[in-house]
């Protein structure tokens, strides 16, 4: 049953008591220029904030034979982060209600031209409601708000009566390794929230992702005798050209399919870096691209690999110089499966917070992304809501977040938790009438 009004209430007014301090933990966040391997500095920070706060704690690197052999796993490169996963456990004096894992990552992508930014990428600065900074949307506000929202029961003198999962990963940014290697160590919840960026909504469902490179090799020659010669980088073209035919003929095949018949296109097809030649005036004898695509709930990634593999071997075969030079197709990052979350008594209990805190009934949607949360819907069969703040220009420039939605998203949290969880005096305190 709901809580007490009275202590609903409780709960609001101390997460706003605790604001100023999330904010500021949010910005020590942020701080940290946390792209991918570069994690350690910030994993460090984590780990002694969980303990300072008297989590159980423990850190471990990633068993790279364990994500191998996992059908989820992505391939582990000479590019993959090495930094640990940080777990802080909240064990109560009994177990009187239900487990709850809190998940966040730390890694961010990287910033790109720093004088396209307003302010400095790692130079968090708050301007009206929105706290501008790389990673601060996506996603340190959430990771704040984790730890925080628990912060808030204390505040009052109670915390959950079940274990709560504090989970800080990396990898979620190219392979998702980071929160699978969680799961391969054995936390289990009733239910997952992570608190990515979702404009106030819950993910309802959501694609797959595979990245791949595609590499061309040409004939290099002078380039005044160009015609002797094969431009890698005009037949990578061609290749990228039957790449996008592949990309409409998955969008062709949304029709029927829930929570993606109606999006106009849920299938993208991301050409992210291309390079190759090695000079101006010799026709390119190389070409590498590095693409990331989605897929649908229910399709395979192995077979959506083969599917891919089959395209650009097929169109190369009809090309005059590429049926001699077949391209080459590996899979180098995301090799996750999409996710469609069915309703459950852990998305009621968030419909009941959300209202609380907004005013609104929970909205929910179609996310064409990847999302950590993959991992428990998936592997775990339980609960995986993906739900947090408003934000603006994830992965771009001048990323920001509102901060009044934060604070809306982490009473809601607190909330959730208390009534998801039960609450009980903290040990030594009076706590107040449960």
């Amino acid at each position: 049953m709901p809580l007490d009004p009275a202590l609903s209430e409780r709960i609001r007014a101390s997460v706003a008591e605790g604001f100023a301090a999330q904010v500021a933990h949010t910005q020590a966040l942020v701080r940290f220029a946390s792209i991918r391997g570069q994690e350690g500095a910030i994993q460090d920070f984590v780990f002694e904030t969980f303990r300072a706060r008297g989590l159980a704690t423990e850190r471990f690197a990633m068993d790279r034979a364990a994500l191998a052999a996992h059908p989820g796993g992505a391939k582990i490169t000479d590019a993959h982060s090495e930094a640990p996963i940080v777990v802080g456990i909240h064990r109560p004096r009994g177990q009187a209600g239900r487990s709850l894992i809190l998940q966040a990552h730390v890694d961010v992508v990287p910033p790109g031209p720093l004088d396209l930014w307003t302010h400095p990428p790692f130079e968090p600065v708050i301007d009206g409601d929105w706290l501008y900074g790389r990673g601060g949307a996506d996603m340190k506000a959430g990771h704040a708000a984790n730890l925080f929202a628990l912060d808030a029961l204390n505040r009052i003198g109670l915390q959950p009566a079940a274990t709560v999962t504090v989970q800080s990963v990396v990898e979620e940014e190219s392979t998702g390794n980071g929160a699978l290697a969680a799961h391969l160590r054995g936390y289990r919840a009733d239910a997952v929230l992570i608190p990515e960026p979702e404009e106030e909504m819950l993910v309802r469902a959501n694609t797959g992702v595979l990245w791949f490179t595609v590499e061309v090799r040409g004939r290099p020659v002078h380039v005044r005798e160009m015609g002797a010669g094969a431009n890698a980088i005009d037949a990578t073209y061609r290749v990228i050209g039957t790449l996008r035919d592949l990309e409409a003929r998955w969008n062709a095949d949304r029709a029927g399919r829930p929570h993606f018949s109606d999006a106009e296109h849920p299938i993208n097809l991301n050409v992210g870096r291309i390079e190759g030649g090695d000079w101006a005036s010799s026709v390119p004898a190389w070409c590498r691209i590095d693409c990331r695509i989605a897929l649908y709930p229910g399709v395979g990634a192995a077979d959506a690999a083969a599917e891919i593999e089959a395209a650009v071997a097929d169109f190369a075969r009809t090309d005059p110089f590429l049926s001699n030079t077949p391209p080459r197709v590996a899979f180098n990052g995301f090799f996750a499966e999409g996710y469609v979350l069915e309703a459950s008594d852990a998305e009621a209990v968030l419909g009941w917070a959300h209202a609380q805190a907004t005013g609104r009934a929970l909205e929910s949607f179609m996310s064409p992304c990847y999302l950590d949360a993959r991992v428990h819907a998936l592997y775990e069969r339980v609960p995986a809501l993906c739900y947090g703040p408003v934000s603006q220009n994830i992965h771009g420039f001048d990323e920001r977040v509102s901060l009044a939605s934060v604070q809306r998203v982490t009473t809601a949290m607190a909330l959730f938790v208390a009534e998801w969880c039960g609450v009980e005096p903290v040990a030594g305190r009076g706590g107040v009438s449960v």
